[in-house]
């Protein structure tokens, strides 16, 4: 099969496109003929070797761990789906090696659930791991139909998907983006306030009583800003600030897990949620794609096609 392969730590100019054996599919594994990847900032952060004290990385690397595709083997006792079903997945194992970014993966069924007919193949490799990301982090604060939610970076990938499902659980949405970015943010249902100096002022100005959850999307001081906004101040959860639990809020690292995909895939058949995807770029073009998310000025995904 044909993968984008690192053989050590390194960045975009060091991925190269080769042939390598198809993967094994052991048990409680399916072999998925990948359609669509998704990128991920951590997908260029575990390459460049900043994951290494906590995660294993094995060479000859195959990067992500976002994907859709269709089932094409199954594994010893994975009953749980047949080839031919489509599925869509966060595809992390115990350590990094074997990646999405490839024209076959085998995936843990832990890892997968049926696509959302409502998603294209693109925008269902967007999905997991943002989607999951943002899922988790909401369940995490406990928001509530009727509640007031603070989303920083709400116009990124994982924060786009944040503004839609705390929407379709009837919360009020307050999003930080760039000002290019607030009728984005309309679009989807959140009220946009600038980012930077004097936010808690600007927020206070839609929201005077403060608010109910805040969720941190891109680190920067927004645990900080968002305890002085909320009326209760463990009710904020950052995926960027490891320091968040010792100062009252919640740390949240996304884990795979089919019911929450599951639950994701509902919402996109029912219309509630979409995935934004900005670019779409070929396999080969993979190292334009990790230099678009360093950049930082993605609105909603960055894929990869296969």
């Amino acid at each position: 099969m044909k993968a984008i392969a690192l053989e050590s730590y390194g960045a975009a100019d060091d991925l190269r496109l080769v042939e390598l054996a198809d993967p094994k599919v052991a048990p409680g594994e399916v072999l998925v003929r990948v359609k669509a990847a998704g990128v991920n900032p951590v997908d260029w952060k575990l390459a460049a070797g900043y994951l290494d004290p906590i995660m294993e990385v094995r060479f000859p690397l195959i990067s992500g761990w976002d994907v859709s595709g269709v089932v094409e083997g199954v594994g010893l006792d994975a009953t749980e789906f047949a080839v031919g079903d489509e599925v869509f997945g966060y595809v992390r194992k115990d350590w990094a090696q074997n990646g999405t970014y490839a024209e076959l993966v085998a995936a843990p069924v832990r890892t997968l659930a049926r696509k959302p007919a409502a998603l294209s193949w693109e925008q269902a490799a967007g999905a997991p791991l943002a989607g999951l990301t943002a899922y988790q982090t909401i369940k995490r604060v406990g928001l509530a139909k009727g509640e007031t939610v603070l989303i920083h970076a709400a116009a990124g990938g994982v924060g786009s998907l944040g503004v839609q499902i705390a929407v379709a659980l009837g919360a009020r949405v307050i999003g930080t983006a760039s000002e290019r970015n607030h009728d984005f943010l309309r679009e989807l249902g959140a009220e946009p306030v600038t980012y930077g100096d004097g936010l808690a002022d600007r927020v206070r100005g839609l929201a005077p009583d403060g608010v109910d959850a805040a969720l941190d999307f891109i680190g920067e001081g927004a645990v900080d800003v968002s305890q002085q906004l909320l009326r209760a101040r463990d009710r904020v959860a950052s995926i960027t600030d490891g320091e968040a639990a010792a100062r009252g809020g919640h740390y949240v690292w996304v884990r795979p897990d089919p019911d929450d995909l599951a639950e994701l895939a509902a919402l996109a058949d029912a219309g509630k949620l979409t995935v934004p995807v900005e670019h779409a770029l070929p396999l080969a073009e993979t190292a334009e794609a990790w230099r678009l998310s360093q950049a930082g000025r993605t609105r909603g995904k960055i894929v990869l096609t296969v």
